[in-house]
Protein backbone atom coordinates (compact mmCIF):
# COMPACT_ATOMS: atom_id res chain seq x y z
CA UNK A 1 0.00 0.00 0.00
CA UNK A 2 1.19 3.50 -0.75
CA UNK A 3 1.01 4.68 2.86
CA UNK A 4 3.57 1.99 3.77
CA UNK A 5 5.88 3.07 0.99
CA UNK A 6 9.45 4.23 1.32
CA UNK A 7 10.80 7.24 -0.55
CA UNK A 8 13.90 6.72 -2.65
CA UNK A 9 15.90 8.75 -5.13
CA UNK A 10 16.31 7.26 -8.58
CA UNK A 11 19.72 6.80 -10.21
CA UNK A 12 20.58 10.11 -11.90
CA UNK A 13 22.98 10.82 -14.77
CA UNK A 14 23.82 13.99 -16.66
CA UNK A 15 22.88 14.43 -20.31
CA UNK A 16 26.51 15.10 -21.27
CA UNK A 17 27.60 11.80 -19.68
CA UNK A 18 25.03 10.03 -21.86
CA UNK A 19 26.20 11.87 -24.98
CA UNK A 20 29.81 11.00 -24.23
CA UNK A 21 29.10 7.31 -23.46
CA UNK A 22 30.26 7.94 -19.94
CA UNK A 23 27.66 5.87 -18.04
CA UNK A 24 29.13 3.11 -15.89
CA UNK A 25 27.64 -0.39 -16.29
CA UNK A 26 27.19 -0.61 -12.51
CA UNK A 27 25.01 2.50 -12.67
CA UNK A 28 22.83 0.96 -15.38
CA UNK A 29 22.45 -2.20 -13.32
CA UNK A 30 21.44 -0.10 -10.32
CA UNK A 31 18.86 1.72 -12.47
CA UNK A 32 17.46 -1.16 -14.55
CA UNK A 33 18.84 -4.44 -13.19
CA UNK A 34 17.16 -7.30 -11.27
CA UNK A 35 16.93 -5.47 -7.92
CA UNK A 36 16.30 -2.01 -9.39
CA UNK A 37 13.45 0.47 -9.46
CA UNK A 38 13.54 0.28 -13.26
CA UNK A 39 13.97 4.02 -13.70
CA UNK A 40 16.81 6.43 -14.50
CA UNK A 41 16.66 10.23 -14.22
CA UNK A 42 18.43 12.49 -16.70
CA UNK A 43 19.51 15.95 -15.52
CA UNK A 44 21.07 19.03 -17.18
CA UNK A 45 18.52 19.12 -20.00
CA UNK A 46 18.42 21.79 -22.73
CA UNK A 47 16.90 25.04 -21.50
CA UNK A 48 13.99 24.81 -23.97
CA UNK A 49 12.77 21.66 -22.19
CA UNK A 50 11.48 23.65 -19.23
CA UNK A 51 9.23 25.96 -21.26
CA UNK A 52 7.97 23.10 -23.43
CA UNK A 53 7.09 20.99 -20.40
CA UNK A 54 5.29 23.85 -18.63
CA UNK A 55 3.32 24.78 -21.73
CA UNK A 56 2.31 21.25 -22.76
CA UNK A 57 1.24 20.26 -19.24
CA UNK A 58 -0.86 23.44 -19.10
CA UNK A 59 -2.60 22.32 -22.31
CA UNK A 60 -3.46 19.10 -20.50
CA UNK A 61 -5.68 20.99 -18.04
CA UNK A 62 -7.19 22.99 -20.90
CA UNK A 63 -8.10 19.73 -22.67
CA UNK A 64 -9.53 18.14 -19.54
CA UNK A 65 -11.86 21.09 -19.04
CA UNK A 66 -13.22 21.31 -22.60
CA UNK A 67 -16.97 20.81 -23.04
CA UNK A 68 -17.97 17.20 -23.81
CA UNK A 69 -19.04 18.17 -27.34
CA UNK A 70 -15.53 19.46 -28.10
CA UNK A 71 -13.87 16.39 -26.57
CA UNK A 72 -16.10 14.11 -28.66
CA UNK A 73 -14.58 15.67 -31.79
CA UNK A 74 -11.10 14.70 -30.57
CA UNK A 75 -11.90 11.04 -30.02
CA UNK A 76 -10.77 8.24 -32.33
CA UNK A 77 -12.97 5.17 -31.76
CA UNK A 78 -11.36 3.56 -34.83
CA UNK A 79 -8.02 3.49 -32.96
CA UNK A 80 -9.69 1.91 -29.89
CA UNK A 81 -9.36 5.35 -28.27
CA UNK A 82 -5.55 5.10 -28.39
CA UNK A 83 -5.29 8.20 -30.58
CA UNK A 84 -6.69 11.57 -29.51
CA UNK A 85 -8.81 12.07 -26.39
CA UNK A 86 -9.68 9.08 -24.23
CA UNK A 87 -11.51 8.96 -20.91
CA UNK A 88 -13.41 6.10 -19.31
CA UNK A 89 -12.30 3.54 -21.91
CA UNK A 90 -9.57 1.80 -19.89
CA UNK A 91 -10.41 -0.77 -17.23
CA UNK A 92 -8.92 -0.78 -13.76
CA UNK A 93 -7.86 -3.99 -12.04
CA UNK A 94 -11.35 -4.60 -10.59
CA UNK A 95 -12.95 -4.31 -14.05
CA UNK A 96 -14.43 -0.82 -13.61
CA UNK A 97 -13.79 1.85 -16.21
CA UNK A 98 -11.24 4.47 -15.23
CA UNK A 99 -12.84 7.91 -15.22
CA UNK A 100 -10.33 9.55 -12.88
CA UNK A 101 -8.02 10.60 -15.68
CA UNK A 102 -8.19 11.74 -19.27
CA UNK A 103 -5.52 10.98 -21.85
CA UNK A 104 -4.50 12.53 -25.13
CA UNK A 105 -2.64 10.04 -27.31
CA UNK A 106 -0.42 10.96 -30.23
CA UNK A 107 1.58 8.73 -32.57
CA UNK A 108 4.53 11.02 -32.05
CA UNK A 109 7.44 9.53 -34.02
CA UNK A 110 8.89 12.14 -36.40
CA UNK A 111 8.47 9.77 -39.37
CA UNK A 112 4.94 8.61 -38.52
CA UNK A 113 2.97 10.75 -40.96
CA UNK A 114 5.13 9.84 -43.95
CA UNK A 115 4.70 6.10 -43.29
CA UNK A 116 1.24 6.02 -41.73
CA UNK A 117 -0.75 4.88 -44.77
CA UNK A 118 1.74 2.18 -45.77
CA UNK A 119 1.95 0.76 -42.25
CA UNK A 120 -1.84 0.87 -41.87
CA UNK A 121 -2.17 -1.09 -45.10
CA UNK A 122 0.40 -3.64 -43.92
CA UNK A 123 -1.16 -4.00 -40.44
CA UNK A 124 -4.92 -3.46 -40.85
CA UNK A 125 -5.71 -5.01 -37.46
CA UNK A 126 -3.50 -2.56 -35.50
CA UNK A 127 -5.32 0.78 -35.74
CA UNK A 128 -4.04 1.80 -32.31
CA UNK A 129 -0.56 2.08 -33.87
CA UNK A 130 -1.50 3.13 -37.40
CA UNK A 131 -4.53 5.44 -37.16
CA UNK A 132 -3.87 9.05 -38.15
CA UNK A 133 -3.44 11.57 -35.38
CA UNK A 134 -6.26 13.85 -34.25
CA UNK A 135 -5.44 17.44 -33.30
CA UNK A 136 -7.57 20.22 -31.82
CA UNK A 137 -7.89 23.28 -34.03
CA UNK A 138 -5.43 26.15 -33.71
CA UNK A 139 -8.38 28.35 -32.76
CA UNK A 140 -9.23 26.09 -29.82
CA UNK A 141 -5.71 25.40 -28.49
CA UNK A 142 -3.20 27.59 -30.32
CA UNK A 143 0.28 26.06 -30.48
CA UNK A 144 -0.77 22.69 -29.02
CA UNK A 145 0.41 20.48 -31.88
CA UNK A 146 3.70 22.35 -32.33
CA UNK A 147 4.51 22.21 -28.60
CA UNK A 148 3.53 18.54 -28.37
CA UNK A 149 5.72 17.53 -31.30
CA UNK A 150 8.73 19.56 -30.19
CA UNK A 151 8.74 18.15 -26.67
CA UNK A 152 8.24 14.57 -27.89
CA UNK A 153 11.10 14.90 -30.38
CA UNK A 154 13.40 16.09 -27.61
CA UNK A 155 12.38 13.17 -25.36
CA UNK A 156 12.83 10.62 -28.17
CA UNK A 157 16.33 12.00 -28.88
CA UNK A 158 17.32 11.55 -25.23
CA UNK A 159 15.70 8.09 -25.15
CA UNK A 160 18.01 7.18 -28.02
CA UNK A 161 21.01 8.08 -25.86
CA UNK A 162 19.68 5.99 -22.95
CA UNK A 163 19.12 3.13 -25.43
CA UNK A 164 22.71 3.45 -26.67
CA UNK A 165 23.98 3.07 -23.10
CA UNK A 166 21.77 0.00 -22.65
CA UNK A 167 23.11 -1.48 -25.90
CA UNK A 168 26.70 -1.15 -24.75
CA UNK A 169 25.83 -2.98 -21.55
CA UNK A 170 23.88 -5.68 -23.42
CA UNK A 171 26.64 -6.20 -25.98
CA UNK A 172 29.08 -6.86 -23.13
CA UNK A 173 26.75 -9.06 -21.07
CA UNK A 174 24.33 -10.91 -23.37
CA UNK A 175 25.59 -13.57 -25.73
CA UNK A 176 24.46 -13.00 -29.32
CA UNK A 177 23.00 -9.55 -28.63
CA UNK A 178 22.56 -7.62 -31.87
CA UNK A 179 24.88 -4.62 -31.83
CA UNK A 180 23.06 -1.31 -31.44
CA UNK A 181 19.64 -2.95 -31.52
CA UNK A 182 17.83 -0.89 -28.88
CA UNK A 183 19.12 2.42 -30.23
CA UNK A 184 18.00 1.32 -33.71
CA UNK A 185 14.54 0.48 -32.34
CA UNK A 186 14.14 3.83 -30.58
CA UNK A 187 15.45 5.98 -33.43
CA UNK A 188 13.68 4.28 -36.35
CA UNK A 189 10.34 3.36 -34.82
CA UNK A 190 7.11 4.88 -36.13
CA UNK A 191 5.19 3.10 -33.34
CA UNK A 192 6.33 5.44 -30.57
CA UNK A 193 3.32 6.86 -28.78
CA UNK A 194 2.90 9.77 -26.40
CA UNK A 195 0.25 10.04 -23.72
CA UNK A 196 -0.53 13.45 -22.26
CA UNK A 197 -2.31 12.78 -18.99
CA UNK A 198 -4.77 14.87 -17.01
CA UNK A 199 -5.61 13.41 -13.62
CA UNK A 200 -8.82 15.11 -12.59
CA UNK A 201 -9.09 16.66 -9.13
CA UNK A 202 -10.08 14.00 -6.61
CA UNK A 203 -13.84 13.96 -5.89
CA UNK A 204 -14.62 15.78 -2.66
CA UNK A 205 -17.20 13.28 -1.48
CA UNK A 206 -15.60 10.32 0.34
CA UNK A 207 -17.93 7.79 -1.23
CA UNK A 208 -16.75 8.95 -4.68
CA UNK A 209 -13.08 8.24 -4.10
CA UNK A 210 -11.62 5.18 -5.74
CA UNK A 211 -10.68 2.17 -3.61
CA UNK A 212 -11.48 4.22 -0.50
CA UNK A 213 -12.39 1.28 1.71
CA UNK A 214 -9.84 -1.19 0.43
CA UNK A 215 -6.78 0.79 1.41
CA UNK A 216 -5.37 0.10 -2.03
CA UNK A 217 -4.28 3.50 -3.16
CA UNK A 218 -3.29 3.13 -6.80
CA UNK A 219 -6.33 5.20 -7.60
CA UNK A 220 -5.30 7.47 -10.47
CA UNK A 221 -3.50 4.87 -12.55
CA UNK A 222 -3.85 1.21 -11.63
CA UNK A 223 -0.70 -0.88 -11.14
CA UNK A 224 0.72 -1.85 -14.52
CA UNK A 225 3.81 -2.51 -16.62
CA UNK A 226 4.62 -0.44 -19.68
CA UNK A 227 4.96 -2.69 -22.71
CA UNK A 228 7.43 -0.71 -24.81
CA UNK A 229 11.18 -0.27 -24.42
CA UNK A 230 11.83 2.97 -22.57
CA UNK A 231 9.12 5.30 -21.29
CA UNK A 232 10.14 8.96 -21.06
CA UNK A 233 8.40 10.73 -18.17
CA UNK A 234 8.20 14.39 -17.25
CA UNK A 235 7.73 15.34 -13.64
CA UNK A 236 4.10 15.98 -12.76
CA UNK A 237 2.63 19.45 -12.77
CA UNK A 238 0.12 20.13 -10.00
CA UNK A 239 -2.29 22.99 -10.64
CA UNK A 240 -5.15 24.43 -8.61
CA UNK A 241 -7.77 24.81 -11.32
CA UNK A 242 -10.13 26.67 -8.99
CA UNK A 243 -7.57 29.41 -8.41
CA UNK A 244 -6.29 29.32 -12.02
CA UNK A 245 -9.03 28.14 -14.39
CA UNK A 246 -7.59 26.83 -17.70
CA UNK A 247 -8.39 28.99 -20.74
CA UNK A 248 -8.67 28.14 -24.41
CA UNK A 249 -8.46 30.06 -27.68
CA UNK A 250 -6.62 33.36 -27.70
CA UNK A 251 -6.90 33.48 -23.88
CA UNK A 252 -4.77 30.36 -23.40
CA UNK A 253 -1.61 30.84 -21.36
CA UNK A 254 0.55 28.47 -19.30
CA UNK A 255 -0.89 27.85 -15.84
CA UNK A 256 0.64 28.70 -12.50
CA UNK A 257 2.29 25.53 -11.23
CA UNK A 258 2.13 24.66 -7.54
CA UNK A 259 5.57 24.47 -5.95
CA UNK A 260 4.91 20.88 -4.90
CA UNK A 261 2.12 18.39 -4.60
CA UNK A 262 -0.34 19.50 -1.92
CA UNK A 263 -0.54 15.87 -0.81
CA UNK A 264 2.88 14.36 0.01
CA UNK A 265 1.47 10.87 -0.69
CA UNK A 266 0.51 11.76 -4.28
CA UNK A 267 2.84 10.70 -7.07
CA UNK A 268 4.55 7.80 -8.82
CA UNK A 269 5.00 4.53 -6.92
CA UNK A 270 7.09 1.57 -8.04
CA UNK A 271 6.84 -2.03 -6.81
CA UNK A 272 10.56 -2.74 -6.59
CA UNK A 273 12.04 -6.15 -7.32
CA UNK A 274 12.70 -6.59 -3.59
CA UNK A 275 8.96 -6.30 -2.89
CA UNK A 276 9.04 -2.77 -1.46
CA UNK A 277 6.59 -0.13 -2.67
CA UNK A 278 8.75 2.91 -3.32
CA UNK A 279 7.70 6.49 -4.05
CA UNK A 280 9.96 8.05 -6.68
CA UNK A 281 10.08 11.71 -7.55
CA UNK A 282 11.29 13.11 -10.88
CA UNK A 283 12.66 16.64 -10.36
CA UNK A 284 10.90 19.32 -12.39
CA UNK A 285 13.99 20.06 -14.48
CA UNK A 286 14.70 16.40 -15.28
CA UNK A 287 13.31 13.52 -17.34
CA UNK A 288 12.79 9.99 -16.08
CA UNK A 289 13.10 6.89 -18.27
CA UNK A 290 11.34 3.75 -17.10
CA UNK A 291 11.83 0.21 -18.37
CA UNK A 292 9.09 -1.58 -20.29
CA UNK A 293 8.30 -5.22 -20.98
CA UNK A 294 9.76 -5.16 -24.50
CA UNK A 295 13.11 -4.00 -23.07
CA UNK A 296 13.06 -6.84 -20.54
CA UNK A 297 12.44 -9.39 -23.31
CA UNK A 298 15.03 -7.85 -25.68
CA UNK A 299 17.69 -7.89 -22.92
CA UNK A 300 16.76 -11.45 -21.91
CA UNK A 301 15.83 -10.30 -18.42
CA UNK A 302 19.04 -8.41 -17.66
CA UNK A 303 16.98 -5.22 -17.39
CA UNK A 304 13.61 -5.52 -15.67
CA UNK A 305 10.25 -3.85 -16.23
CA UNK A 306 8.74 -2.94 -12.87
CA UNK A 307 5.08 -2.57 -11.88
CA UNK A 308 4.12 0.99 -10.99
CA UNK A 309 1.08 3.13 -10.25
CA UNK A 310 0.11 6.73 -9.62
CA UNK A 311 -1.66 7.95 -6.50
CA UNK A 312 -3.79 11.07 -6.64
CA UNK A 313 -3.98 14.00 -4.25
CA UNK A 314 -6.60 13.28 -1.61
CA UNK A 315 -9.82 15.31 -1.35
CA UNK A 316 -8.69 16.66 2.01
CA UNK A 317 -6.11 18.96 0.36
CA UNK A 318 -8.83 21.43 -0.65
CA UNK A 319 -9.03 23.46 -3.81
CA UNK A 320 -9.38 21.73 -7.16
CA UNK A 321 -5.94 20.26 -7.69
CA UNK A 322 -5.23 18.41 -10.94
CA UNK A 323 -2.09 16.52 -11.88
CA UNK A 324 -0.73 16.70 -15.44
CA UNK A 325 2.14 14.74 -16.93
CA UNK A 326 3.49 13.36 -20.20
CA UNK A 327 4.67 9.83 -20.96
CA UNK A 328 6.44 8.96 -24.24
CA UNK A 329 6.50 5.21 -24.94
CA UNK A 330 9.35 4.33 -27.26
CA UNK A 331 8.14 1.12 -28.86
CA UNK A 332 9.55 -1.07 -31.63
CA UNK A 333 8.09 -0.98 -35.11
CA UNK A 334 5.38 -3.59 -35.46
CA UNK A 335 7.70 -5.77 -37.55
CA UNK A 336 10.72 -5.65 -35.22
CA UNK A 337 11.38 -8.87 -33.29
CA UNK A 338 11.32 -8.73 -29.50
CA UNK A 339 12.35 -12.37 -29.13
CA UNK A 340 12.85 -15.44 -31.31
CA UNK A 341 9.11 -16.03 -31.69
CA UNK A 342 7.31 -12.69 -31.61
CA UNK A 343 7.46 -9.44 -33.45
CA UNK A 344 6.20 -6.36 -31.61
CA UNK A 345 2.79 -6.63 -33.31
CA UNK A 346 2.14 -10.03 -31.71
CA UNK A 347 3.68 -8.93 -28.41
CA UNK A 348 1.66 -5.73 -28.13
CA UNK A 349 -1.64 -7.29 -29.17
CA UNK A 350 -1.62 -9.56 -26.13
CA UNK A 351 -1.10 -6.61 -23.79
CA UNK A 352 -3.54 -4.11 -25.35
CA UNK A 353 -6.33 -6.69 -25.34
CA UNK A 354 -5.66 -7.36 -21.66
CA UNK A 355 -5.92 -3.66 -20.75
CA UNK A 356 -8.81 -2.45 -22.91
Amino acid sequence: MANAAVQQSAVTVGLEDLRNDNVDFALLEEAFGPSSLGIIVIKDLPSKFHDLRHRLLSYSSALGNLPPAELDKLESPASKWLVGWSCGKETLKDGRYDTLKGSYYVNCAPGFESQQEAVAEQYPSFPEYTAPNVWPSEELLPGFEETFRELCNLIIDIAGLVARACDKYAEANIEGYKKGYLEHVVKTSVSTKARLLHYFPTPQSPQDTTNDSSGDEDDWCATHLDHGCLTGLTSAMFVDEAAHPPQTGSSFSPLKELERSPDPKAGLYIHSRTGVVTKVGIPRDCLGFQTGEALEVITKGKFKAVPHFVRGAGPEVGGKVARNTLAVFTQPNLWEMVDERRDFAAFAKQIVEKNH
